[in-house]
């Protein structure tokens, strides 16, 4: 995946001119040659690749018949190659017709939490294309998010959204209390922290995800709970095209629940929530490409362990 990625953000200046030639061409062609993209990226992107992503699939989603994962399967395809052009040619065009490209629903339940005066933690996972999304809030909040632009890779599009007015702070190369620093300063001065819960570094506290033991970032619960600022559960899809459709859900306080040494648990509580938006919308999850190094060996009690031994004795 991200070699296909290296090869759309090699050339800035080709880029360019993609993107002048394309703003003459109507969307809906657009629409057809990036479909016509996807299906030969399916085609010749690779067996193994595809069985990986299937095998990724079945694992995560043991209800949906194979039949219908392998549907979920190409539109995934689909996705990506969309996510790619808009990322790397039509994000040229956002500032002037980025607005009629998303369909919002419960916007009011961030501006309740954002009356609270205490901030708001905007929380998601990799789904649909989630560097608009982090676009369209900025256009209209002060907003700052964390990536990991460490990847070559993925370092063009990160410092493209910078260009255009999206904020970040890199993982990567920021010392991990300078980093929570500006955060919480962030929402101290009632601003938006925009963070994507579905990142997985083996350096983590171990957590669970679809029921598996793995490891995931606890920074939104642990600013949630310190800080006391509501989180707003949020995630985007697309819904046709180059059209998307975001949802905020009421926001959850999880200073009223939890601890600081219960930040583990509304760390799960938020992985529920992701594990939901996944299921609902599997073809929209960027990470099935690569879901089967996030899982670790699970270790097992000492009652299991005698009664493996019990069993294999009989």
């Amino acid at each position: 995946m991200y070699e296909w990625i290296a090869k759309v953000t090699g050339n800035e200046r080709m880029l360019q001119r993609i993107a002048r030639f394309t703003g003459r061409v109507p969307s809906g062609i657009m629409v057809a040659v990036c479909r016509a993209a996807a299906l030969l990226l399916y085609m010749l992107g690779g067996v193994r690749l595809r069985q990986r992503i299937l095998s990724n699939m079945l694992e995560l989603l043991p209800d949906r018949k194979v039949r219908d994962l392998k549907s979920v399967r190409y539109r995934y395809y689909e996705n990506v190659v969309f996510a790619l052009y808009e990322i790397a040619i039509e994000s040229y065009r956002l500032p002037a017709g980025g607005p009629g490209r998303f369909r919002v629903e419960g916007e009011a339940c961030l501006e309740e939490a954002l009356c609270l005066g205490r901030g708001a933690i905007v929380y998601t996972p990799h789904c649909g294309n989630f560097f608009y999304y982090y676009w369209y809030l900025c256009q209209k909040y002060d907003c700052l998010t964390v990536a990991t632009a460490g990847s070559e890779e993925l370092r063009p599009f990160y410092l493209k959204f910078q260009a255009l007015g999206c904020p970040g702070l890199d993982y990567d190369r920021t010392p991990s209390l300078e980093l929570l620093r500006k955060l919480k300063k962030h929402l101290h001065n009632g601003g938006i922290v925009f963070l994507l819960g579905d990142f997985w570094r083996p350096t983590f506290p171990p957590s669970r995800f679809f029921g598996k033991q793995t490891r995931t970032p606890q920074g939104a619960s642990t600013l949630a709970i310190e800080q006391q600022a509501p989180l707003v559960p949020f995630y985007g899809r697309r819904d046709r095209g180059f059209v998307h459709r975001l949802t905020f859900e009421p926001a959850l306080h999880l200073s009223s629940s939890f601890s600081r040494s219960t930040r583990s648990e509304a760390t799960r509580l938020l992985n529920r929530f992701m594990e939901r938006v996944i299921r609902e919308h599997p073809a929209q999850w960027f990470y099935w490409f690569n879901a089967q190094e996030r899982w670790e060996q699970e270790c097992r009690t000492e009652a299991e362990q005698d009664a493996g031994k019990e069993t294999h004795s009989a």
